[in-house]
């Protein structure tokens, strides 16, 4: 029996209203399943990396209708331009991409159709900069990864981003496990990941004090890291923006023109979206969980995307102490709490095991995490789901993540929480990332299925794509090098990193940096208005958030926000009913009546004066 055989049987088994076929070099599938974990299932057993290019799964869900998209502006701004590279997405891989193109004296456009930079996977991730010990040597994540890693130190000290080198720990709850961990450690140095090794508990403890005492030791990984993936991208944008990349926010691709050549090969013409039609020489496919859209727009897709979803908790400061790397249990490993589950399932147990050594888990599994700023992290999980936008929090998910998380974080209570969000990974079925030139259109560039660890790789990924830009087109034109290029970027002040006597040096420069506008994170007027004339200019409620961390305290903006309004309007000489929280639908109302808003965020901000005098 072939291979092609093989893989209709299994799926035919799963269900047989599924439609298998071979074309280009592809898996094909389609049809309709009554339940979304069916149509997964047969993507992932599709899969066969030896033979085919990889898994196009059309399989739809009976009765699914997606999550209505944000509504865009349209309008005919970018109608006609022909820029030299058009980037689709602002991800961190996209304007990682970004920022390397820059260093060329290229027309360089980067078309987003969130309202900033980060809008959707590079926000909503605890910012790991991750050793890559669980990837397989083969693959293009482990590649990329290690990299990736090696690049940080030097790149966020050129961007001034905050980034941190801990480590990470991979915790055993029973003495059996030290002999897996023990191998992993020694297939780790093999694999290039310098340093790691098996600790015995009271080793440990030097690393992570605050570990429950079921936990008998755990593996050491030294290269790991911690920065802020959000602040990271916007840095990177900010670099490219300020070395002459055009950035176009609210901007969907809709469609494009594709031509054929005689010898089969594809060309795009055209991309159509809301604010015009462009005609790029290439195209470089960062769309993240788009990706095999634009993809099969061009012509070139190989690969599906199936939305994750997965949660990520955050806690007040007081309780980062808990933490002081990012940790998990080992991916084999049976925690008291889990022994009454797995009774009976050796099978389960080795299962898990033979993954960890293969790299073939899916997802690293929920994790705490001490984040850049002081707090902890907890999570994510991993939901799959037909929504691309399904960024919903649910109680049950949350409740079950903390709970999880106590046994490695006994000191957690349901009361240091203080925020959580959701965020949509972009697996492919063969869970690696797409990272390649064209196959069957020559002027398109894919860097796709980015999720976990894209935050480490984007930097390695952009300048294999940036290389592989340049040498496209040098075909038809030389491409210089950009004499201007500056590769720092120099970080606005930020007063709570600062003794007393720095701040009071700046105050007395610009008295602007002594009106504090949000109390948790100490923030003030200067700071903000820094950030609205910043090179990448974003003036809405969640782009000053992303730069500066007003609302991201205890009191998640419940006093500062009306302050960030006035600051806005004021600077930008608009209405405060103008004020936006992120794209342009996203109306800021308030529950107050007497005055309107613009005299009750006018109050709040006089408030805050006198208090700021008063101290």
């Amino acid at each position: 029996m072939g291979e092609f055989d093989k893989i209709c049987k299994k799926i035919k088994k799963l269900s047989p209203n599924i439609e298998i076929s071979e074309e280009k070099g592809c898996i094909v599938l389609r049809g309709q399943v009554d339940d979304w974990k069916t149509a997964v299932k047969a993507g992932q057993l599709a899969v066969n990396k030896k033979k085919y290019l990889g898994v196009i799964n059309d399989i739809k869900l009976k009765g699914f209708v997606p999550s209505p998209e944000s509504m865009l502006p349209e309008d005919s701004s970018l109608d006609g331009q022909r820029p030299d590279v058009l980037v689709i997405g602002g991800g961190i891989t996209g304007c990682a991409a970004a920022r390397e193109l820059s260093r060329y004296k290229l027309d360089v456009l980067v078309c987003e159709k969130g309202a900033d930079v980060a809008s959707g996977a590079s926000k909503a991730n605890g910012g790991v900069v991750h050793v890559g010990i669980n990837f397989s040597a083969s693959s293009q994540k482990h590649h990329y990864n290690l990299i990736g890693n090696q690049m940080y130190e030097e790149l966020s000290r050129k961007l001034d981003v905050p980034f941190e080198r801990k480590g990470q720990v991979m915790l055993c709850c029973k003495k059996w496990e030290r002999i897996p961990v023990w191998f992993l450690a020694h297939f780790g140095e093999k694999k290039g990941i310098h340093g790691t090794r098996y600790m015995k508990r009271e080793e440990l403890l030097e690393h992570e004090p605050n570990v429950p005492e079921f936990i008998d030791g755990g593996m050491f990984m030294p290269i790991g890291g911690i920065t802020s993936p959000y602040e990271m991208t916007i840095a990177l944008a900010e670099n490219a923006a300020s070395n002459g990349v055009r950035f176009s926010f609210e901007t969907k691709v809709q469609s494009m023109e594709v031509r054929t050549e005689a010898d089969g090969t594809a060309h795009i013409i055209s991309v159509k979206t809301n604010r015009g039609t462009l005609y790029p020489k290439l195209v470089i496919n960062a769309a993240g969980v788009h990706a095999d859209e634009i993809a099969d727009m061009a012509g070139d897709r190989t690969f599906t995307i199936h939305p994750r979803r997965g949660t990520d908790i955050i806690t007040d400061k007081k309780a980062g102490y808990m933490v002081k790397t990012s940790m998990a249990k080992a991916p084999f490993a049976v925690a008291p709490y889990e022994k009454e589950k797995l009774k009976g399932k050796a099978f389960t147990t080795l299962r898990l095991l033979i993954n960890a050594f293969n790299g073939s888990n899916h997802t690293k599994g929920v994790g705490v995490i001490h984040s850049i700023h002081g707090n902890m992290l907890i999570g994510p999980n991993a939901v799959e789901t037909p929504d691309r936008e399904d960024t919903a929090t649910y109680r049950d998910e949350v409740d079950a993540i903390i709970r999880m998380q106590q046994h490695l974080a006994p000191g957690l209570e349901f009361r240091d929480v203080i925020a959580y969000f959701t965020g949509v990974r972009a697996p492919t079925y063969e869970e690696d990332f797409v990272v390649r030139k064209g196959i069957f259109t020559d002027n398109i560039l894919e860097a796709a299925g980015i999720q976990s660890p894209g935050v480490t790789a984007a930097p390695a990924i952009a300048v294999e794509l940036a290389k592989w830009a340049a040498e496209y087109l040098e075909k038809t034109e030389h491409v210089e090098a950009n004499e201007n290029f500056n590769e720092e970027r120099k970080a606005p002040p930020r007063l709570r990193e600062m003794s007393q006597e720095e701040r009071d040096r700046l105050i007395k420069e610009n008295s602007d940096y002594g009106v504090i506008v949000c109390r948790c994170e100490e923030i003030s007027k200067g700071e903000i208005i820094d950030v609205l004339n910043s090179p990448l200019h974003v003036p809405t409620v969640d782009g000053i958030k992303r730069r500066l961390r007003p609302g991201m305290g205890r009191c998640q903006g419940g006093f500062c926000m009306p302050l960030v309004m006035n600051i806005i309007a004021e600077h930008e000489g608009i209405p405060l009913s103008d004020v936006k929280k992120a794209g342009s639908g996203s109306v800021i109302t308030y529950g107050f009546t007497k005055g309107g808003p613009e005299d009750a965020v006018a109050a709040a901000a006089g408030d805050a004066g006198k208090e700021a005098a008063d101290e």
